[in-house]
């Protein structure tokens, strides 16, 4: 059955980007320490236009996770790391060009509108003023019989869990200490979740959780 889930990396403190995120800085201090993991990996870097790279277990993570997605969702801060107006945005037309790395419909939580914009490689997106469930609805109804991604970035996650609209998070928890920045879970609601699998990487562990209902 199709899922809603979270693939989000983390510090073993609990932080999904570091202090003072800015546009030339997007995941704040140290925050790409998070994703070294990946980076490093053929099969992230292929996915990116990016040549080279090593195959180990967590290359089989990331194809996994992949191959699954038909539709995500992330937040405004994601997508481009701005806020108000889309014309007052530096960085309005994101991060990743005119060929991101996504290939299937996108869908932003933003308070602007805009119009869909239609990208090379498959990749679609569209910006949603209506909230996280309308988001998660019409990227459920767009990935068909493929999972949902929900992307981030911190916010976001939150808000879908507290909506109660995740079915599993999966971690990538980063041997680093950030101390401050943009936690995972910041005043999230009881649940209880269960350990679905649990992989001892060379770079980090990741960890699956069920969100029982």
């Amino acid at each position: 059955m199709p899922k809603v889930r979270v693939d989000i990396s983390m510090s073993l403190d609990g932080f999904v980007a570091g202090p003072d995120q800015s546009l030339d800085d997007p995941l704040g201090a140290g925050g790409m320490q998070l994703h070294e993991w990946a980076v490093r990996l053929e099969a992230w870097r292929s996915q990116h236009g990016l040549p080279g790279g090593e195959v180990d277990v967590d290359s089989d993570l990331v194809y996994e996770s992949t191959s699954s997605i038909g539709a995500v969702v992330m937040g405004r801060k994601m997508y481009s790391g701005g806020s108000g107006p889309w014309a007052d945005d530096p960085n309005g037309d994101g991060w990743w060009g005119n060929d991101p790395p996504f290939h299937a419909p996108v869908f932003v939580v933003t308070h602007h509108p805009r119009e869909l914009r239609e990208m090379q490689g498959g990749t679609t997106f569209a910006f949603v003023t209506d909230g996280v469930e309308s988001a998660v609805r019409q990227a459920r109804a767009a990935a068909g019989e493929q999972d949902v991604l929900v992307a981030g970035g911190g916010c976001v996650v939150q808000q879908c869990l507290a909506a109660g609209l995740l079915d599993e998070i999966q971690v990538h928890v980063a041997p680093v200490l950030l101390g401050d920045g943009v936690r995972l879970f910041e005043a999230a609601r009881p649940a209880s979740l269960e350990v679905t699998r649990v992989i001892e990487g060379p770079v980090a562990t990741h960890i699956r959780y069920r969100i029982e209902r």
